[in-house]
């Protein structure tokens, strides 16, 4: 009776430690779980994240576009100015010139003017009367016709002059009002021009602060990304470590269930010892030697599935299980981007390269006679994303299953 209760303590002993292993398995399950919401999360961010990343290289790109053409613009008023600058400096020229020929033709019209201010009041002194005697004076008449002649040319002479003057006076005023014109069109362009290049050289000063301001914000969420990146990382590796520590304790249980099992059918031989003879503890004995019967079946068809090679280890290394297989590439389609390194910082190639969140990078997986190496994220733990080339063999490859060994 002794040993009865000896053994039925020792089964109670070992029901105590499986309901505690239970228990870790359930609350490491649980921080599984916890940790992979918070990863989700973290993926979504980072998501989000590479987006803005994408909008601010867009924006930035647009007003480098934009600071070239104002370049240009600018080294265009630059040489207008220069340009209107030589002609300005021309019409300058032109009208001293114009103002030192005017000078000149006023002395000379001046001097005209007072000869003929001298004979037009001598004329007027002696009241035509010399003029008259000059010609009445006359020896012959063809020193009279000759005389004549005389005062009509010295008549025409001062009035062709005259006419003269006021040609070349006008003339000159013209050509200086011309010029004046001119010269002041020419100051008006180089103010426009040189207004225009203050307002370009403002917006070029403006674009380059607004290029700054997205170099930083660009920087600053391109800090956040790779922040995010690490704790998706950091939280892939939890899980992995978190998931063989759980793998290690089921494999715990499986043990004392059936180490649980061996001293039962021990007991039962050796003994004869069967629980519901134990009127005292019939109640806990017959609850005990129920879970013991489940859990052996349960142990009993794993070890049947172990020995045909669906689960435990083998010479393909530790069977994971049967899982979703699909494909993907480098392409901004599947990346969101192009030509992107892998979340490793590898480069991704075919036939080596999956993505799945769970173990560590650098795990390799036996899938369909093939190994891998998981380099990547992206899928969670028993959906294996595997790497192509092309877009059209990611395609062609399309939804599959299969199991995986990790080796």
């Amino acid at each position: 009776m002794r040993n009865k209760k000896f053994f039925s303590l020792l089964l109670s002993g070992i029901m105590i430690m499986v309901m505690g292993t239970t228990s870790y398995v359930s609350g490491a399950e649980a921080e599984i779980a916890d940790i992979q919401a918070e990863r989700d999360a973290a993926e979504t961010n980072l998501a989000h994240a590479q987006s803005s990343i994408s909008s601010l290289e867009s924006q930035k790109q647009n007003l480098e576009n934009y600071l070239v053409e104002l370049s240009t613009q600018y080294d265009e008023l630059t040489n207008s100015i220069s340009q209107l600058s030589i002609e300005a400096g021309k019409k300058e020229e032109e009208l001293k010139v114009l103002q030192s020929d005017l000078g000149k033709a006023r002395k000379a019209s001046k001097k005209q003017y007072e000869a003929m201010k001298i004979r037009i009041a001598y004329m007027y002194e002696k009241g035509g009367t010399s003029t008259l005697e000059m010609l009445l004076s006359s020896k012959t008449f063809a020193d009279f016709l000759n005389r004549a002649q005389n005062v009509s040319e010295i008549v025409g002479y001062d009035r062709n002059m005259l006419k003269k003057y006021e040609n070349l006076q006008s003339s000159i005023a013209e050509q200086e009002e011309k010029v004046e014109s001119e010269s002041n069109s020419i100051n008006q362009l180089m103010a426009e021009r040189s207004a225009k290049q203050q307002e370009v050289q403002e917006l070029v000063s403006s674009t380059n602060d607004n290029i700054a301001s997205y170099m930083q914000q660009i920087r600053a969420t391109q800090e956040e990304a790779n922040a995010l990146m690490t704790q998706i990382s950091n939280a892939d590796n939890s899980i992995a470590l978190l998931m063989q520590q759980v793998e290690a304790e089921r494999q715990a249980q499986e043990a004392a269930q059936a180490e649980q099992d061996t001293i039962q059918e021990e007991q039962e031989e050796d003994y004869g010892y069967n629980p519901e003879e134990d009127t005292t503890e019939s109640s806990s004995s017959s609850t005990s030697s129920e879970v013991t019967v489940e859990e052996v079946e349960e142990v009993e068809e794993r070890d049947s599935s172990a020995g045909n090679g669906e689960s435990g280890s083998s010479g393909q290394g530790t069977y994971l299980g049967n899982f979703t297989l699909t494909a993907y590439c480098n392409c901004a389609q599947c990346c969101g981007t192009a030509g992107n390194l892998t979340a490793s910082g590898t480069v991704p190639a075919s036939g080596h390269t999956v993505a799945m969140a769970g173990v560590p990078f650098g795990t390799q997986l036996l899938i369909n006679g093939t190994v891998y190496t998981v380099e990547d994220l992206g899928t969670p733990y028993g959906h294996v994303d595997i790497y192509f080339d092309t877009h059209e063999e990611a395609l062609s490859f399309g939804l599959q299953s299969a199991d995986v060994y990790q080796l």
